[in-house]
């Protein structure tokens, strides 16, 4: 009588060969993204290192290279004809041509004097919209190792036992989580929305997958712990931010508004793919190798990766800019954010108390600028100490939504989600974050993982 694993074993020498061809592809990767190596003094990780060299060393083909992407953000609507498609992409036309002239008034000495303060335009220019617009190209081709060749098959497959109780979605699912966490937030909500369309997915569930792990890019997070001085430290920061933001994921999984939503599947007789036939390691192994073997030719998938990383380059550099600026004027020109703040207190306390923070309420307004642009309390924090510089760049990342870009994009799939729930969900991680966020840091430090700067 055969082992119930028979359909699915390969041959010993068909998966053995492909298996370490896997490894390889997926260790490149791996040492593009998470191996420190210091270069002329800088000490930090390869993507990095490339970004900066041209940033810094090339910054004429660099200004020339950002300002033709911003100008292909700003105008493809009105070429394609997809500017009158919806209010969102009305809206988000207006700020990525708002951000394009804003980079023109700067780059020409024409901005008025309050735009022209060096925490202002240059700030916005010089150190994020310059460095994002070359790093997520060079991060989008590096990205094609990390999640092109099997590996996040295999480790998706070994965590499908987790998904269900901890977050409530399919087995499945893992893989989506964990390439929306990686991966940009618009690929993930593309996935994300494809895989509710095809009923794999009821609406809680696609809610959760989301507003829960459809965070800003490996690259994004990069360019945040650069603006907060933390790449030394990047390992723990990169680790920390996924097992906080998991750990918010799973909680609000089972809060409203989330916990409340549709959880009838339209596809009532589909079989979920993610359960165990043979030992899990095998299936693991079995997963990432039919990835390898499928997968398209590294040309092509450069291609594609590359692509993804133009077009986000392109949205993202103009918003930026936009809504940085704008979200800058706010935070220094009115209370606003001091308003939304107020909810953050008690949680900012908490914290405080965890990592002797004394002055950590205070920068509630801060923390609350992260839901128009998650760059903003990374900005307005760029100067603080460097606990409360690590928890707000945590924060960051964990809290997820944010309007210039997540929130839009979420609108415009076809999950059935009100704006309204949106708010309270980024309330809740905003919370969750700060404590949960506090307490990594503490553990980190106690562990010896995470050192204090002399």
């Amino acid at each position: 009588m055969s082992r119930p694993d028979t359909a699915l074993a390969l041959p010993r020498r068909g998966l053995t060969l492909p298996l370490l061809k896997l490894l390889a592809f997926s260790a490149l990767g791996v040492f593009l993204f998470f191996v420190d190596l210091e270069i002329g003094g800088r000490r930090t990780i390869p993507v990095d290192h490339i970004s900066s060299y041209l940033v810094r060393e090339q910054r004429s083909l660099a200004v020339v290279f950002v300002l033709a992407l911003m100008a292909w953000g700003a105008f493809a609507p009105f070429v394609t004809g997809t500017f009158g498609q919806s209010i969102t992409t009305r809206v988000f036309s207006v700020v990525k041509l708002t951000g394009l002239a804003l980079a023109t008034l700067y780059l020409t000495g024409l901005a008025p004097d309050l735009a022209s303060q060096k925490d202002m335009l240059p700030f916005l220019f010089e150190k994020l919209a310059l460095s994002v617009g070359v790093l997520i190209p060079i991060g989008a081709l590096a990205l094609t190792f990390l999640v092109g060749f099997g590996l996040l098959e295999l480790v998706g497959v070994l965590m499908e036992r987790v998904m269900r109780p901890l977050f409530r979605t399919p087995g499945y699912s893992a893989i989506d989580a964990v390439t929306s966490f990686v991966g940009s937030y618009s690929i993930g909500l593309l996935v994300t929305n494809a895989m509710y369309l095809q009923g794999k997915y009821t609406v809680r569930e696609a809610m959760v997958i989301a507003t829960g792990f459809s965070t800003v890019s490996a690259t994004f997070m990069i360019v945040v712990a650069k603006t907060l001085g933390l790449m030394e430290h990047w390992t723990f920061f990169f680790w920390a931010s996924f097992v906080v933001t998991f750990a918010v994921t799973a909680i609000t999984a089972y809060l409203p508004p989330i916990a409340g939503m549709d959880d009838r599947r339209r596809t009532p007789d589909e079989v979920d793919p993610g359960q165990p036939v043979g030992p899990r390691w095998r299936q693991a192994l079995q997963a990432g190798v039919a990835r390898y073997q499928s997968r398209d030719p590294l040309p092509k998938m450069l291609w594609a990766h590359l692509k993804d990383g133009l077009q986000m380059s392109a949205v993202v550099t103009p918003s930026i800019l936009a809504v940085g600026f704008a979200g800058l004027c706010l935070a220094k020109f009115t209370p606003v954010f001091d308003w939304i703040g107020v909810l953050l207190k008690p949680a900012l306390w908490v914290a405080g108390a965890l990592l002797g923070l004394d002055n950590a309420t205070a920068a509630s307004g801060a923390f609350a600028s992260g839901l128009a642009e998650m760059f903003l309390p990374a900005i307005l924090l760029k100067d603080a100490e460097f606990l409360l510089r690590f928890l707000v760049a945590l924060v960051s990342i964990s809290t997820v939504l944010f309007l210039s870009g997540c929130v839009p994009c979420i609108l415009a799939t076809r999950i059935p989600v009100k704006f309204r729930d949106l708010l309270v969900i980024w309330l809740l991680r905003s919370v969750l974050s700060i404590v949960l966020g506090a307490i990594s840091l503490r553990v980190g430090l106690a562990l010896g993982w995470l050192v204090l700067p002399a």
